[in-house]
């Protein structure tokens, strides 16, 4: 079926054009456009995050250096500098953020474990700032002579797939950021002590959702209740009440505290939560495991081309933010779907060199070996498991 096409028209083939051409048209995408269409415009944006190209002209360069083949690819045949400039500026980001949630939809329903062996979802959220040059991206005041955007991020821990995504500019503090996250009953937000934000944790409690959040050191509050007999490396285990007049304004109710050493860092934790049933050891499991938002933060910088942007304005950054993100599920669709034994990094390595081969997508990752070791562990890839 696949037979002399080219690896990347493979990979479209694991794509809902249908689903795009909807959106497009909810947003009338294309309309008066005649050559260089939206699908067009994210096929190009996901070659060259998938080529690992540099900067807009190097991916105008490999489109040219491939213009007899564009067609074939899904780019169609007026690639050009100023089309894409035009259409990362004029085009509704909205249609590409549309298409990256549902991307991200399919992933998560492909990849659905019960890792954590909990009712719900667990989620950590966090943030990641990509500093800008002011004189050029000027809308993205961060501070005096800088400029920079953040990515807020609600990644899903058990399929390591990011459920939502909000962009500000980097001065908008991460507590502020908390309002937006869509809140799930039975779910699990984990969160660092960044995001002390009681009126927004009192709302996922509302919601009948849990939360875990590290405690900054000058909490104020009473002890209302302890238990005794605590697990090794646990110090404290206690129902507190807050006792500053605007916190417990913000939340009125008792709260779960619990103290934990952690042996291996020489290192004490402090805890707020209001998932009772949880034991102490697993509320500070599920706060070890929020490291995991970091490395998938590390690995998307290194593996994917959000740092270096080609385009200025905030529609054309977001757009390009969206296409990443597009990529990354699209990589995670095909793992699941190929039952690929292969990381995520191994996948993209192999794919970057091989888009305009006309090899079986099987036969790309059964004969291809890594022999050196050191590119798979050192690929800096989240997982779960590894802390």
């Amino acid at each position: 079926m696949n037979k002399s096409k080219y690896v990347f028209s493979q990979l479209v083939g694991f794509l809902n054009f249908d689903k795009f051409r909807h959106i497009v048209d909810k947003y009338k995408g294309n309309h008066y456009v005649k050559h260089f269409t939206c699908w067009n415009q994210l096929l190009t944006l996901m070659f060259g995050q998938l080529g690992n190209r540099e900067s807009m002209r190097d991916l105008i360069v490999a489109t040219e250096a491939h213009h007899q083949k564009c067609y074939h690819l899904g780019l169609g045949k007026h690639v050009t500098r100023s089309n894409l400039s035009k259409a990362n500026t004029n085009r509704d980001y909205r249609i590409f953020e549309e298409y990256a949630y549902y991307l991200v939809g399919e992933a998560r329903r492909k990849r659905a474990t019960d890792i954590f062996k909990l009712d719900g979802n667990v989620y950590a959220f966090d943030s990641t700032t990509i500093s800008l040059c002011l004189d050029v991206f000027w809308w993205a005041k961060f501070r005096k002579h800088k400029g920079g955007i953040k990515i807020h991020t609600l990644y899903d821990l058990e399929t390591q797939i990011p459920a939502f995504f909000h962009i500000t500019t980097a001065s908008v503090h991460d507590s502020k950021a908390m309002k937006e996250i869509p809140i799930e009953t039975g779910a699990y937000y984990i969160f660092d002590r960044g995001y002390n934000n009681f009126k927004e944790l009192y709302r996922i409690h509302r919601a009948e959702s849990f939360f875990v959040v590290r405690a900054k050191t000058n909490l104020q509050y009473k002890c209302v209740k302890w238990r005794r007999r605590l697990p090794k490396n646990i110090l404290t285990d206690a129902e507190i009440e807050l006792t500053v007049y605007g916190s417990q304004k913000c939340y009125p109710e008792y709260l779960r505290l619990v103290r934990f050493y952690d042996e291996e860092q020489d290192r004490e934790f402090m805890f707020l939560t209001n998932a009772t049933e949880l034991t102490a050891h697993q509320v500070a499991d599920l706060y070890k495991n929020r490291w995991q938002i970091e490395l998938f933060f590390k690995w998307l910088k290194q593996h994917l081309k959000i740092k270096k942007f080609w385009g200025t304005t905030e529609n054309a950054v977001r757009i390009q933010i969206y296409s990443a993100i597009c990529a990354y599920c699209l990589v995670a669709i095909v793992q699941h779907d190929m039952r690929l034994e292969r990381s995520t990094y191994e996948v993209l390595q192999i794919l970057s060199m091989s888009l305009t081969d006309t090899t079986l997508l099987r036969d790309l990752f059964d004969k291809t070996i890594f022999k050196n070791d050191k590119d798979r562990s050192g690929s800096s890839e989240p997982n779960l498991f590894n802390f």
